[in-house]
């Protein structure tokens, strides 16, 4: 029986700063393309996404600047943490893709990187970017919440 949307899922890594430095406006689910030791290295669960894009390449679509560590006990095979790994999508979905990225302002990036019934997936996010001042609100939202939450806090202490 699942317990919600997240079940079932191993999280490696999150891009926090994406949902700070922009409006999420749809989310995908991607497999990934990987090789053995990028799958033995993300069960290690040492991957970094934050400076992540995805691009279109002759009709398919790229992850681009993820770096997954190298494994350790992967012998003498050539490892390039750095190189682009190509994202699993439906061609309804890539068109959908690139109809949304080819607004003006608008680009793809990685949520988060996890594992689904054994199999690696990228939640992408086709975003647009924030402006300072829309920066500097959600910062005064995140504050004035965590003020909120401290004197409640307080006053279920009190009693």
């Amino acid at each position: 029986m699942k317990k919600g949307p997240e079940s079932g899922r191993k999280i490696i890594a999150r891009n926090k700063k994406a949902r700070f430095k922009f409006h999420i406006m749809h989310t995908y689910e991607a497999g990934l393309v990987l090789e053995g030791w990028e799958v033995k290295s993300l069960r290690e669960g040492s991957a970094q996404i934050t400076e992540a894009y995805a691009r279109f390449r002759g009709g398919e679509v790229f992850l681009i600047g993820a770096t997954f560590d190298r494994y350790d006990k992967g012998g003498y095979a050539v490892q390039d943490t750095n190189r682009p790994r190509k994202l699993l999508l439906h061609k309804r979905e890539i068109r959908q893709l690139r109809a949304a990225t080819d607004e003006k302002g608008c680009t793809l990036v990685p949520l988060s990187l996890y594992f689904s019934r054994g199999l690696a997936k990228i939640e992408l996010a086709v975003v647009k970017g924030k402006k300072l001042h829309d920066k500097r609100q959600d910062i005064r939202k995140r504050d004035a919440k965590r003020e909120v939450d401290r004197e409640l806090r307080r006053k279920n202490k009190r009693k």
